[in-house]
């Protein structure tokens, strides 16, 4: 039976897994994989990668948007990809954070993320 909407057949999990080993066959540096479910009532999860130069995060973003909407989940907004320092790709279930490394080290999403994880469970964030 055919859906009419293929969205339907992929969990946020499944969409996850889909980023990732999209970007890991695009070559991203450092694929992280972070769960905001019950920390964000924007998303379930995110993604953050970075790319060896503007151009190839520019690249990675239109190939991501190009796969997604194959899908038949067109991204909800995508920002930054003019600059191509910090794309950001909205795909409802899962928002992508695609970087330069040097943009990446200065706002680490991931320790943010991580220290408000651990606030929530009342563990201390590592340091």
């Amino acid at each position: 039976m055919n859906k009419a909407n293929p969205q339907d057949d992929l969990s946020s999990d499944q969409m996850r897994q889909l980023v990732v080993s999209t970007l890991e066959n695009l070559k991203a540096i450092d694929v992280h994989s972070v769960d905001v479910s019950g920390l964000s009532s924007l998303t379930d999860g995110m993604v953050i990668a970075s790319g060896s130069s503007s151009r190839h995060v520019k690249s990675m973003a239109d190939k991501l948007i190009m796969l997604a909407k194959s899908r038949g989940v067109p991204p909800l907004g995508v920002e930054g990809q003019r600059q191509g320092e910090w794309v950001l790709v909205d795909l409802n279930d899962v928002i992508v954070h695609l970087m330069l490394p040097q943009t990446r080290a200065f706002y680490n999403l991931e320790k943010l993320w991580e220290a408000s994880s651990s606030r929530r469970s009342g563990q201390p964030a590592r340091a």
